[in-house]
């Protein structure tokens, strides 16, 4: 069943495959494939327009703890692309809520744990004041929240790669849900298109 929620809008961005994954064959960390289309240009503003609206990052322990592991050094670098460098001191300022059973200390400034689920979460968030609560790349955050009826709004890099083999992002057994387009798609410089999608109210 549909929702429409008022408030603080959820937002999901993911990068996809043409074949629909999330990974290559070669398990959880096979994403190089992402690399050329996640630094392009284009890709690089439509994450700025997606950061710009947010105030609260939900992520997975996985990827808290490797975009902890990276990001904090490109604050601080001054060799780093600057809109990169802008992006990175935006993580590192803004809150972070990261989905963990098994973490019990935030190890990156501004964070906080939840053992609790996603759709948990995201209901207790949409009662505090903020901006967007946008999801960073966390494929089982992303789907719970779709399974639940609690994200509005989804972004899709869509790299033209066949990768043949790995994760999807959409599993069978997904409810059924209707979306619009957020605005027109763009076509980045590496070929790779930002989709932003926003779900139809029932």
């Amino acid at each position: 069943m549909t929702t429409h929620h008022d408030g603080r809008k959820v937002v999901g961005n993911i990068a996809l495959s043409l074949d629909g994954r999330i990974t290559g064959p070669g398990g959880a960390y096979d994403m190089g494939w992402i690399g050329p289309h996640a630094i392009s240009d284009g890709a690089r503003d439509h994450l700025a327009r997606l950061t710009g609206a947010a105030t609260t990052v939900l992520l997975g322990r996985k990827n808290y703890e490797g975009f902890g592991g990276y990001w904090p050094t490109v604050a601080q670098d001054p060799a780093a692309d600057p809109r990169d460098r802008a992006f990175a001191q935006w993580l590192d300022a803004t809150e972070k809520v990261v989905l963990s059973t098994t973490l019990t200390e935030p190890t990156w400034q501004n964070s906080r744990i939840l053992a609790t689920d996603p759709a948990a979460a995201v209901k207790d968030l949409r009662g505090m004041p903020g901006g967007d609560i946008l999801v960073l790349a966390s494929a089982d955050v992303i789907t719970a929240l779709l399974r639940a009826g609690e994200l509005d709004r989804l972004s899709v890099t869509q790299c033209p790669e066949i990768v043949g083999g790995g994760r999807r992002l959409f599993d069978d057994g997904l409810p059924a849900s209707s979306w619009r387009p957020a605005g027109p798609p763009a076509v980045t410089d590496s070929g790779a298109l930002c989709l932003l999608y926003d779900r139809v109210g029932g």
